[in-house]
């Protein structure tokens, strides 16, 4: 059984860092995508960075790029969101996700974390 849990989120100011992880276990994920994904208060839930856990190819939403930084411990079966110059837009619950797929995928993940409040303050 796959078990995905976040921690790492916080109240930070505007222009300010987060570093998000994800904890993997239940499963080998080197044939898995790995995703994070965000949820802000009356909005959808939208893509945000995924890796390809065995050659850590990534992927960003334009929102994020060159802000976020996706990347993976395969000694700590851990996938981690650093995250720099946040703005306001970025307040979020914040979800890891996992896909069995050995290609980096934005949608249709089969495996879900609990979320991580991210806050950003003006």
């Amino acid at each position: 059984q796959v078990q995905l849990v976040e921690s790492g989120g916080g109240l930070v100011q505007t222009g300010g860092s987060l570093r998000l992880s994800c904890a993997a276990s239940g499963r080998t994920f080197s044939s898995y995508a790995m995703g994070w994904f965000r949820q802000a208060p009356g909005k959808e839930r939208e893509f945000v960075a995924a890796i390809r856990w065995s050659y850590g190819s990534t992927y960003y939403a334009d929102s994020v790029k060159g802000r976020f930084t996706i990347s993976r411990d395969n000694a700590k079966n851990t996938v981690y969101l650093q995250m720099n110059s946040l703005k306001p837009e970025d307040t979020a619950v914040y979800y890891c996700a996992a896909k069995h797929m050995s290609v980096v995928v934005t949608t249709g993940y089969d495996y879900w974390g609990q979320g991580t409040q991210v806050t950003v303050s003006s």
